[in-house]
């Protein structure tokens, strides 16, 4: 599993101009499901989304988790990001996940996070959808948490 994240004062989805998941302070996490992701896979991006420490402390380093501040968390499922870009002119999608297995683990994976972490909002499998959001930094880092 993939996960782009990226430190935002506000994000949000919309399908068709109608929003559907937004959140204040916070992660957007664009996220791609690979072919050998399980549910423990889902369970260690979780982990790593709710415990990676891209938030200022009280002397201004990254220091505190989405976990310790209780930001948003809005998951976007994004195939993309499993695209082989490594030669050519146009990217191969062998290396994503299949649309059942991927909206599986893309389930899971809200799932989850809505069990543990509030608030969540989240974007539609398989829909074509708007995301905005005001990067806050800007910060962005890229996470893996492969066939776990």
């Amino acid at each position: 599993m993939i996960a782009l994240i990226q430190r935002v004062s506000e994000g949000q989805v919309a399908i068709g101009g109608e929003v559907i998941g937004a959140i204040g302070p916070g992660l957007v996490a664009l996220v791609a499901v690979e072919p050998n992701d399980t549910d423990a896979s889902a369970e260690r991006m979780l982990d790593r989304l709710l415990g990676y420490r891209v938030f200022a402390d009280a002397e201004g380093r990254m220091n505190r988790s989405l976990g310790e501040t209780g930001g948003g968390l809005l998951l976007v499922p994004q195939f993309t990001l499993a695209a082989d870009t490594r030669k050519g002119m146009r990217p191969s999608f062998s290396g994503s996940a299949s649309p059942e297995h991927g909206a599986a683990r893309f389930d899971a994976l809200l799932r989850r996070a809505a069990e543990r972490h509030a608030p969540v909002a989240s974007g539609r499998f398989g829909a074509e959808m708007q995301v905005s959001l005001t990067n806050d930094g800007p910060v962005t880092f890229w996470l893996e948490a492969r066939g776990q």
